[in-house]
C-alpha cells in the first residue's frame, strides 16, 4: 500500500458515499485512476465493505456490554453458526487467555440483556461488563508510522 492508497482509505473511511469524482478531487488523481485503485483495494480484501455508523442508543439499543465466554469443545459458541445471527450480537472475537471469546452485544433493555445472557448460558460461562460510555467508539485505520531510531 502506498501513500495514495492510504489517502483514498482515509477519505472512504470518513465518508464511504463519496463519488469517484469527489474522491479524485480530494486526492488529486483522475476519476478513472481512483476507480481502479478502489477496485484493487476491494479485490485485495483491504476494503471489505461500506457501512453506515449507527448510534446504538438512537436505534433503541440502550444497553451495551462486552461478554467474555468461557466455553470449549463441541458446545462452544464459536462452533454454532446461528449465534452470529442473533440480532443483539454486534461482534464476536476469538481471544487468548482463560476465555475463548469476547462478544459485543447491544440490547434494548436490561431485561433483553438478561435474555441474551440466558441464551448464552448453555454454551458456557458468560461474564459481562457493561459499557458506560464510549469516548472512542470508532477510529479509522491509519498507516503505522515507521519506527524512530533510538
Amino acid at each position: 500500500m502506498d501513500d495514495m492508497d492510504w489517502a483514498l482509505l482515509r477519505e472512504l473511511q470518513a465518508d464511504a458515499r463519496l463519488s469517484f469524482s469527489e474522491l479524485s478531487r480530494r486526492v488529486h488523481l483522475s476519476p478513472p485512476a481512483v476507480a481502479e485503485r478502489v477496485r484493487r483495494l476491494e479485490e485485495a480484501g483491504v476494503v471489505t465493505g461500506y457501512h453506515a455508523h449507527v448510534d446504538l442508543a438512537r436505534a433503541g439499543r440502550n444497553v451495551v456490554a462486552m461478554i467474555r465466554m468461557s466455553c470449549y469443545g463441541a458446545r462452544c459458541i464459536l462452533r454454532d453458526p446461528e449465534v452470529p445471527d442473533w440480532p443483539e450480537i454486534l461482534e464476536i472475537h476469538r481471544i487468548t487467555g482463560d476465555a475463548c471469546s469476547m462478544l459485543k452485544v447491544a440490547a434494548e433493555s436490561i431485561e433483553a440483556f438478561e435474555q441474551v445472557i440466558d441464551r448464552l448460558a448453555p454454551y458456557g460461562q458468560p461474564s459481562s461488563t457493561m459499557v458506560l460510555s464510549s469516548p472512542l467508539d470508532w477510529h479509522p485505520v491509519l498507516p503505522i508510522p515507521p519506527a524512530q531510531g533510538g
